[in-house]
């Protein structure tokens, strides 16, 4: 960790800290931390927060990080929406809206969207394009991270090698960080809801199906970005012609587009009516569609070991019948090794996740990440 990040890294959990403090936790030099200090009170990103209990003399003075000094602005980009939100320096959300949009629209409309939403809730916030300390975007297909470009991605036509970053880059201040959908809900829920765990798979189930890999407390994203693209794994058993050209996919096997074009509805919300509403064919739908994702699941456990597996997307919603098709499967194949002690569960933030997966890229960039 370099010498301008560490005081801000430690400040980020909110704790206000003395300079003592600061200094033996850094294990910078008195001079180091005075004068980061004393810069980073200089910008607002710093406070102070009182004073500590005195041993003895004046009492000194403690820090906190001041979450409100910038913003961020995080997008989630979903197949048939769009939700824009405003998020402090923490990721916690001051500011969002969610609207009906076609990502087959194109990248111009749906970009132009996102800038246009974005400058309307800062607006409404009394803040400028100056309090934005940058931009995180979440895409439903895999992407380039190092670019921001989305690549091949089957559900965008006129996306593939798009430069994302470079355009809203046009409009909005501060850097723009572009990442897979799935990655940056991967991010959101363990940074807000499991810090502590180490080794954690994050598996979005909606139209599509996809993985986020949480390993050594980081994103794992692979050579190219394509860490996680289970969907289209080859389900054993299956033929079923998929969107990316290939057959037996998981995603043509168990998605919710998959299971609404059985039941012969539109689309997730209204298969998760019908499972509340104690439909069989759709309960039973739902509960095997969980054992097909459970079997590939259950290679991912054995070849990742994760602790926790987080099941999230609109179909999570369908009570527990996915799950419960999940972990039947999962502990039936895995590796008992592998299984013991993993926590199956669905997400603790449905709706959150993605935007404070996106401002989790751009805290990361920004405060974190050395300049």
């Amino acid at each position: 960790m370099s010498e301008p990040d560490a005081v801000l890294r430690l400040l980020l959990d909110g704790r206000p800290r003395t300079r003592a403090e600061l200094i033996d936790s850094s294990g910078l030099a008195r001079s180091t931390v005075t004068g980061r200090i004393e810069s980073l009170l200089a910008t607002g990103l710093v406070v102070p927060s009182g004073e500590a209990a005195s041993t003895g003399g004046r009492p000194p003075a403690r820090f906190r990080l001041n979450p409100a000094a910038r913003l961020i602005l995080a997008a989630d980009v979903g197949a048939t929406h769009l939700s824009v939100a405003l998020t402090d320096l923490t990721g916690e959300i001051v500011a969002r809206s969610t609207t009906p949009l076609n990502i087959a629209e194109g990248p111009e409309i749906v970009l132009a969207e996102i800038v246009r939403t974005g400058l309307s809730l800062l607006k409404s916030a009394g803040r400028t394009r100056a309090d934005l300390a940058g931009t995180g975007v979440g895409l439903p297909g895999p992407v380039e991270h190092s670019t921001g470009r989305p690549n091949h991605p089957p559900i965008m036509p006129g996306w593939d090698s798009y430069d994302v970053a470079g355009r809203l880059s046009r409009e909005l201040p501060g850097p723009v960080l572009v990442d897979n959908d799935v990655n940056i809900m991967a991010l959101g829920e363990h940074a807000t809801e499991y810090a502590d765990v180490e080794h954690l798979l994050f598996v979005k189930v909606a139209t599509g199906i996809g993985a986020g890999v949480i390993s050594g407390g980081r994103l794992h994203r692979g050579a190219q970005g394509a860490a996680g693209d289970i969907g289209h794994i080859q389900t054993p058993g299956h033929t079923e012609l998929c969107r990316c050209g290939n057959t037996g996919c998981l995603e043509a096997v168990a998605s919710a587009a998959a299971i609404a074009a059985r039941l012969g509805v539109a689309g997730s919300h209204d298969i998760v009516e019908l499972v509340r509403s104690g439909n069989t064919a759709a309960t039973t739908a739902v509960r095997q569609a969980g054992r097909e994702i459970g079997t590939v699941l259950a290679a991912a456990v054995s070849l990742l070991n994760p602790s926790v597996l987080v099941i999230g997307g609109s179909l999570s919603q369908a009570g527990d019948h996915l799950l419960a098709g999940i972990r039947e499967t999962v502990y039936a194949r895995s590796l008992p090794l592998a299984t013991t002690g993993l926590h199956v569960t669905t997400t603790r933030s449905p709706y959150d996740a993605a935007l404070r997966g996106a401002a989790v890229l751009v805290q990361q960039h920004v405060l974190v990440t050395p300049s």
